[in-house]
């Protein structure tokens, strides 16, 4: 009898087998991708790359981890050309699983940093976003500076943040290591989970909605959801969002922690050329526009500008460590988070 794991891989298996066939896999003049992403602003930058080409583009959408498994079950009878997801975390699983090629492409070279892509060229950051430090202007008069300072026993009681699986949580943790060290990371973890507000829980929306009902003081969240709050699309949190400050850590140290959404082409890709044109187009300044306004990020390529309302968010010191590293010490963050019992 078959084991609930067996059936479940056989239906991927078999999904993806079904869906495959609606996706041409060569065909001259088009490209295929498979993306997390779901952007109005990204139907706009894939219109106007084929304007520019004359190369059709595919569009497969669906949830980060879903593309990554049926892209492994499709083997090397995949479609995908390019794969796109948010978080080097999950560009490294997606590597690690033998998904990506490795790209030369001077384009790429010139127009991103070498931290925000893979010092291989398996991928490369095509938007960017901060994990910063939010606070409640009313309860918390000298807000932490740093991300060490999130431990400090001042804070007690004041903190909220996701749960310790939440990739943006474990990507964290893994530049502390990269940065600090084992040791220095388990005590950090530990001083974190000691100044919880509440169990993590919820979305970093549901963070900054916390500052504003008074149930939490300090909240560590991306940019682009306070961006969104500013902007006034978010309920329970653009009310009130005046009383929330900002804070970019670290801008006397490393710089504040910051990650991508990222793009690679896929190990079996049919139309490899069409794969690589379509990633140098997205180093375009029109492109970086697009992937920046429609997430409220900051563009990858420098002196390309991001939305006012991005902007408004102020300048800060980025840090510059390759985003490889947070693939590479993902597995351990989760231990260290296990280990001193942060859910």
């Amino acid at each position: 009898m078959a084991t609930a794991t067996t059936r479940v891989l056989a239906l991927i298996a078999s999904v993806s087998a079904v869906a495959a066939l609606a996706v041409p896999a060569h065909a001259e003049g088009e490209v295929n991708i498979y993306s997390s992403r779901h952007y109005d602003t990204d139907e706009r930058l894939y219109s106007d790359f084929t304007e520019a080409t004359g190369i059709k583009i595919n569009l497969i959408e669906g949830k980060e981890d879903e593309l990554i498994e049926r892209m492994k079950a499709e083997g090397v009878n995949s479609p995908a050309d390019v794969f796109i997801t948010a978080d080097a975390g999950r560009l490294w699983r997606a590597d690690e699983a033998g998904l990506f090629s490795a790209v030369q492409s001077d384009v790429l070279d010139a127009r991103i940093p070498a931290s925000l892509r893979h010092p291989e060229g398996h991928w490369f950051g095509i938007s960017k976003r901060a994990r910063v430090i939010f606070y409640d202007k009313d309860k918390v008069s000298e807000p932490p500076l740093t991300y060490t300072a999130l431990a400090d026993p001042k804070y007690k009681g004041l903190v909220c943040a996701r749960s310790s699986s939440n990739i943006y949580m474990l990507s964290l943790l893994a530049a502390y290591i990269a940065h600090n060290g084992d040791e220095a990371a388990k005590s950090w973890a530990q001083g974190l989970k000691d100044n919880l507000a509440r169990d993590p829980q919820g979305g970093d929306t549901d963070q900054l909605r916390g500052l504003v009902s008074g149930e939490c003081g300090i909240a560590v969240a991306n940019t682009y959801y306070f961006a969104r709050g500013v902007a006034g699309q978010v309920d329970g949190l653009s009310e009130g969002i005046d009383k929330i400050g900002i804070v970019f850590p670290d801008q006397d140290g490393n710089g504040a922690h910051v990650n991508i959404s990222g793009v690679g082409v896929v190990a079996h890709a049919p139309n490899r050329d069409n794969a690589v044109k379509l990633i140098e187009y997205f180093t375009s300044d029109q492109a970086q526009a697009y992937f920046a306004n429609g997430n409220n990020e900051y563009p990858v390529v420098e002196g390309v500008a991001a939305s006012s309302v991005v902007e408004g968010l102020g300048s800060f010191k980025a840090d510059t460590l390759n985003l490889n590293q947070l693939g590479k010490n993902q597995a351990r963050a989760q231990e260290i988070y296990n280990e001193v019992g942060y859910k």
